[in-house]
């Protein structure tokens, strides 16, 4: 590239590459996450009736979907202790709890896809900027995806996801990074 006599290039500072990078990555896992949950819509918490009447028998609890707690405290025996106390919402709560467990795990397998394609994007990209941002998002998708996920997996599985996220870092470290004499 010929130059104009007086004229020079101007390369941006690494505080500008730096505060690219960081935008890239922030707006590309902000797009990820916004646009799953455009797609893929997270389960809701059924909305319990405003006004909840006493309920004082196990028939009566178990008739609106609770849990009957038989009393375990030593109460003297009268004819206004209770016999125990019912836990209305308990079918609710177990059917959203149930639910949202498969909406993480799901939302995982999204993220960690994502983060492995931003990843390999960032291998193959030919402009530093990029490159970089890119490897950047996809750890950061990879992180995102296993703190959304991680409470809910067992323990088998989250061996599995560290092994996996530390074999495609080395892998990506050798192959981007290994220099050919």
């Amino acid at each position: 590239m010929r130059m104009e006599q007086g004229t020079q290039m101007k390369h941006p500072s690494r505080f500008a590459k730096w505060s690219l990078v960081v935008g890239i990555v922030i707006v590309l896992n902000m797009f990820f996450n916004y646009a799953i949950s455009l797609v893929y819509k997270a389960p809701e918490y059924p909305q319990p009736p405003q006004v909840v009447g006493n309920i004082e028998t196990q028939a009566d609890c178990l008739a609106v979907g609770g849990q009957w707690n038989a009393n375990v405290y030593n109460v003297p025996d009268t004819k206004t202790a209770p016999t125990g106390y019912c836990d209305p919402d308990y079918t609710n709560r177990k059917t959203y709890e149930d639910a949202h467990k498969a909406y993480n795990r799901n939302v995982f397998i999204v993220l960690v896809i994502l983060g492995i394609i931003s990843i390999i994007v960032g291998v193959v990209a030919t402009q530093e900027v990029l490159s970089t941002a890119f490897s950047w998002g996809g750890v950061l998708s990879l992180l995102i995806a296993s703190m959304r996920y991680w409470s809910d997996a067992g323990n088998g599985i989250k061996v599995a996801i560290l092994a996996v996220a530390l074999v495609g870092l080395i892998y990506v470290a050798v192959k981007k990074f290994t220099y050919h004499s």
